[in-house]
């Protein structure tokens, strides 16, 4: 494909994604997201597909779950409230579909999901079998593209990301994807976050806008592998500086953590979902 059509496509598809994240409480039906992407009806779907590689109604459902997962991890809303802000005409729908999803149903997976392993309260390690590694990583060159606002809609960052990649020839399977989070999300409003979405390619490539250059430090890091949605992320990471820092003996770095993303969300369960979480450590 000629490079004005994947530019063309491109911003199509990127306006796709940020109006699903902007509007996942609406009505998305196929009719208004063709009309957002400005393709036929008729073909739309296919395009989708083709090159997002998951349905679009795939895509909507599983955001719409990801964020009813973050609410009942991370607030005290009703499940009533969850269901219909997910869009589903009861709790019994709901339960079922997430259910499916997440291994648990709402009210079983607040109490006692994976995110409840980092409790304060839970033992060291968590009854999950986590455990935290030390390990030294050497200075490493990433390509990225900026992300402003809630960590948990770095995806769309993602997707722009990747969209650009495949413009120019330049994804590639099994290529690293890490985010690299900047501000603590405890101290600061969404609105004000920042962060990258990143792969790790050759250094010497070319990095033209919107995509710069960013650099992952190296030294020392304590390494949290987390297996389960990425709802729990921020549980993890309270007991990670919480919990496991204080014993450790060892000091945080002046650097960003960062999180390196080991298999797909389009394609893998949230409860299969890995993720090694980096926290970089002073010289010991």
């Amino acid at each position: 494909m000629k490079a004005a059509n994947w530019t063309n496509y491109e911003d199509r598809l990127n306006r796709v994604t940020a109006y699903i994240y902007e509007h996942l409480g609406e009505n998305l039906d196929l009719q208004t997201l063709a009309d957002v992407a400005a393709i036929l009806p008729f073909h739309w779907h296919r395009v989708y597909h083709a090159i997002r590689g998951e349905t679009i109604a795939g895509a909507v459902e599983r955001l719409r779950l990801q964020r009813a997962a973050v609410d009942l991890a991370q607030s005290p809303m009703r499940i009533e409230d969850i269901a219909v802000r997910a869009e589903y005409s009861g709790v019994p729908a709901f339960s079922r579909v997430f259910g499916e999803a997440y291994g648990l149903p709402p009210a079983p997976y607040r109490e006692g999901g994976s995110h409840a392993d980092f409790r304060p309260a839970a033992p060291f390690p968590p009854r999950g079998g986590w455990s935290v590694e030390i390990g030294r990583l050497t200075e490493t060159s990433v390509l990225s593209m900026p992300h402003s606002g809630p960590y948990m809609e770095i995806g769309r960052t993602f997707e722009a990301l990747f969209a650009r990649l495949a413009r120019q020839g330049r994804l590639r399977e099994g290529m690293r994807m890490v985010a690299i989070f900047y501000d603590d999300p405890t101290a600061i409003t969404e609105d004000r976050l920042r962060s990258r979405a990143a792969v790790v390619d050759a250094a010497d490539q070319d990095a033209a806008p919107p995509m710069e250059r960013a650099v992952i430090a190296g030294g020392d890091h304590a390494i949290l592998r987390h297996k389960g949605p990425y709802a729990d992320m921020r549980a993890a990471y309270l007991w990670l500086f919480g919990t496991w820092l204080p014993q450790s003996g060892r000091e945080p770095a002046d650097a960003p953590v960062f999180e390196e993303y080991l298999n797909n969300p389009r394609d893998t369960p949230p409860t299969e979902l890995l993720t090694d979480l980096f926290l970089p450590l002073a010289p010991d």
